[in-house]
């Protein structure tokens, strides 16, 4: 059996969405920056997806996104391009939360 590290993705507590390429995952980038300021926030180019992350909670508002994309913005359009995502997902009209509720 091979001994794993802290670098292992199944042993850490990073969350948040995994977004097709394009306009809005340029500004869940952005927006998540600005919603999570005491936050490093990761974000892994893939060419066809980006995967953004922090620590233990991600915030994401429908205000920040509308600021960042210059236009009206439902939250309902993240889902659209979501590929996947880490953590465990709460949403509503006005914002999207990735977190964990136990630490690794």
């Amino acid at each position: 059996m091979a001994a794993t590290n802290q670098k292992d993705g199944t042993l850490n507590n990073r969350v948040g969405p995994i977004m097709r390429a394009g306009e809005v995952a340029m500004a869940v980038v952005e927006a998540a920056e600005m919603d999570n300021p005491d936050k490093e926030i990761v974000v892994e180019d893939k060419v066809a997806y980006l995967r953004i992350s922090a620590e233990q909670e991600l915030i994401l508002t429908r205000e920040s996104l509308e600021e960042c994309l210059g236009r009206s913005f439902q939250m309902q359009e993240i889902e659209i391009n979501l590929s996947s995502f880490a953590g465990q997902i709460e949403a509503d009209s006005d914002h999207m939360r990735f977190y964990y509720n136990k630490s690794l």
